[in-house]
């Protein structure tokens, strides 16, 4: 089974993105990576197939989370903890306006196109 991860800010989708690729059948899992110093994190225990970025806009994340102090300052240090995953992503989605059924088709349609469609599951 492919495994698939996914990074990005705050408040981006990833953990949503997760779940509907599992339900698909992947091997999904989010990665932390905004919040570590460690560049390359996304890439420790078990490689990825692939590598889906998440990202959106400030204003889209504050109208999201309004709870968290997600300012300029702040997002452009996760961006920066992001900087070397988003060089290797093999798909990258900006969610502003975006339902999480549209990213999902969206990265599913990349993944798909890297040879990665979702996993055959076995009928109930």
């Amino acid at each position: 089974m492919p495994q698939i991860k996914i990074v990005g800010v705050c408040g981006s989708g990833k953990t949503t993105l997760a779940r509907g690729l599992q339900t698909l059948g992947y091997d999904a899992q989010q990665v932390s990576q905004e919040h570590s110093g460690v560049p390359d994190l996304w890439r420790r225990r078990h490689p990825a197939e692939a590598l889906v970025y998440l990202d959106a806009s400030g204003p889209v994340l504050r109208q999201r989370y309004p709870l968290l102090n997600l300012d300029d300052g702040y997002l452009e240090i996760e961006r920066r903890r992001l900087a070397h995953a988003r060089q290797h992503a093999d798909c990258y989605v900006m969610t502003d306006g975006l339902s999480p059924e549209q990213v999902l088709e969206r990265v599913c349609a990349r993944l798909s196109g890297m040879g990665l469609p979702p996993p055959k599951r076995p009928p109930i």
